[in-house]
Order: structure tokens, then sequence, then C-alpha cells
């Protein structure tokens, strides 16, 4: 079971030279609870995002993440944080079955998984061999999201989930993504409500302008 994980923002902010993308952002998110960031196009969810994940360090105010009550060095979230997005690139040269390899090798496994259980629970078990490149961007972001859900991280962040996905797809994410709520800190960054109509805890982005 993934470690208990809170992230707390005091009055954080983050700007591109002159334009504050957001800013004043008091904020808590706890595990075993699930957040909503929404917005419209270009509203700053994914540099949101990207703070929460370790990415990014605010303009101003400050971002704190803990593990079992014990702040964790900003350079060290990467290891307890799952991120899928759409515009995160995978290898594409790598097979499916390299990546997995490689994936895990830098985060664990959720218990009771094994990496020969990734590809089937992607709908990729008969694409072991083929190269990431050669992958549909649907396929892709199956992937994606597999590595994520699968990953025993205590926080995952999923920004624009379902982003290339058809009614299958959408399906598939919407049963896994059930299976995770309740032992992590789940952050969804998403403007259609079907991708995060789940979620305890709704934060509009655009009112922290």
């Amino acid at each position: 079971m993934p470690s208990d994980m809170e992230i707390v923002l005091e009055n954080a902010g983050k700007r591109y030279l002159r334009e504050w993308i957001f800013k004043n952002l008091s904020y808590t998110f706890k595990k075993g609870s699930s957040y909503a960031i929404t917005g419209r196009n270009g509203s700053g969810k994914s540099t949101l995002a990207a703070v929460l994940s370790g990415q990014l360090i605010p303009s101003e105010g400050t971002v704190k993440h803990s593990i079992d009550g014990k702040v964790l060095d900003e350079h060290l979230v990467y290891r307890h944080t799952s991120l899928a997005a759409p515009y995160l690139e995978l290898i594409e040269e790598f097979t499916l079955s390299e990546m997995v390899n490689f994936h895990f090798s830098l985060k664990s496994l959720e218990i009771g998984k094994s990496k020969e259980d990734v590809l089937p629970f992607a709908w990729l078990e008969d694409s072991a061999q083929k190269q990431v490149k050669h992958l549909s961007s649907g396929m892709k972001q199956r992937f994606k999201l597999a590595l994520s859900f699968l990953s025993a991280t205590p926080l995952l962040i999923l920004d624009e989930p379902t982003s290339n996905l058809d009614t299958n797809g959408i399906n598939w994410y919407l049963e896994r993504l059930n299976s995770v709520l309740q032992d992590r800190l789940v952050v969804i960054c998403s403007n259609q409500s079907y991708e995060y109509e789940m979620c305890r805890n709704t934060i509009s982005i655009e009112e922290f302008k």
C-alpha cells in the first residue's frame, strides 16, 4: 500500500515572464482523497500539475511534499509521483517490453503485480515487441496510464487522461481509475466532467488569477 502523502501549497503562484498562470493558491492535498483541477484550455491546469509533481517550483509562495509526516527534498518528489499526460514523451525506439522494464527500474510495482501484468492491463499483450513509435495515439495513452496506475507511488496525477482514447478506451480508463482512488492521492486535471466526476474535491484554476 502506498505511503501517506500530503502536499501543502501556501500562497503559491507561478508566472512566465509577466503573466501569472495562477497566484495566491493555498490548499492541502491528502492521501485517500481525489481532486479535480478544472478550467478552460490554456488556463494553467498543466502548470499546476507540474508544480504538484515537483517538476516546477512556484514563482512565489511555497509547495511542501510530505511522506508519512516527513518533508521531502524537492529533488526526490519524482520518486513518489506517477504522472500521465498526452504531452509526456515515451522513448520511441524502445519496444513496449523495454519501456516497461525501464519504467519499473525507476518506480516500484504495485504489490501483487508483475511486469508481465502491465501489457494485458493496457490491452497491449500482443504488442510486447512492437516499438513505441508504431503505436497509435490511443494505444500510447493507454500504455502511459497503465504505467502510472500500476506504479506503487502515493501520488497519481492525470492530466487530460482520456485524450486520444475512443469510447472503449474511456470505459477502460474509468474502470481502472476506480481501483486506485482509495489508497492514493489522486489529482485529475481536466475540463471534461466524465474524467473527474468521481473526485471528492474540485479546484477551479481560474479562481486563482
